[in-house]
């Protein structure tokens, strides 16, 4: 079992019996580098939108020996071997006959190879079309990134309501960073109302799921918030989690 160098918890990690690591870091950490951090620098730097999007390949935890064949995981962790290797033809020859036959991971992984250009033509607008393929089965990473495509009008139009959809889709399964994500978008005003309240909410949720920015976040909103404003939106985070995303105040 490979240990990550960047856990601060110490976490080890293994993907579908493989243990990678990406710059001595794992899948969790590298996630913490990520496009969610919007007003970071006050200015809503994509700094970190694209290191993310230019160094992670994805996914292959447990759900890979649950959800697909064995064979399947295989070829997923052939790609994965030799995307680590620089071998980009070999990741695309391996990933893209699983992603045309609707595996999800697969369909990430190869929006990655197109949005880098790794082993293909650059291509934003294949990106967009395989990261959204994997979106619509449901697959919360695929919708998140989704998400940061729309915010950064990378290979579709920049569209504040699509944006917010497919966070809201993503953060309804739990992904904490679409939770924070939300979170701005709430107190921002973007693709939606201004609303303290349901920022804070999902600041607090993503806090809740081990968002550690979320917290601050959180914390920085409530004070500019009333007494009842913040209990009212602690009330909506309880509803919102106990109803399993139910129930989020919309």
């Amino acid at each position: 079992m490979a240990r990550c160098s960047a856990c601060v918890t110490g976490m080890t990690f293994t993907e579908s019996n493989i243990a990678l690591s990406f710059g001595g870091k794992c899948k969790n950490c590298i996630i913490r580098d990520n496009p969610k951090q919007k007003d970071k620098l006050q200015n809503k730097t994509t700094k970190q939108q694209d290191t993310i999007m230019n160094r992670i390949t994805l996914i292959l935890a447990t759900v890979l020996s649950l959800a697909f064949t064995q064979v399947t995981a295989q070829d997923l962790g052939k790609g994965l071997d030799a995307y680590a290797a620089g071998d980009y033809a070999t990741a695309l020859k391996e990933w893209k006959p699983l992603a045309e036959i609707g595996n999800a991971d697969a369909q990430s992984l190869l929006a990655f190879l197109y949005k880098d250009g790794n082993g293909v033509l650059k291509d934003a607008t294949e990106a967009a079309k395989w990261m959204r393929l994997a979106a619509e089965q449901g697959d919360a990473d695929a919708q998140y990134f989704l998400a940061v495509m729309y915010y950064k009008g990378e290979g579709v139009l920049k569209d504040s309501t699509e944006e917010i959809k497919w966070y809201r889709l993503s953060a309804e399964q739990g992904n904490a960073y679409a939770q924070f994500s939300l979170g701005h978008m709430y107190r921002d005003g973007e693709g939606v109302l201004k609303d303290n309240q349901t920022a804070h909410m999902w600041y607090n949720i993503a806090s809740a799921n081990g968002d550690e920015d979320g917290g601050e976040k959180r914390d920085e909103l409530a004070s500019l918030m009333t007494a009842s404003e913040i209990t009212k939106a602690t009330a909506m985070a309880k509803e919102c989690m106990n109803s399993n995303y139910k129930k989020c105040g919309y």
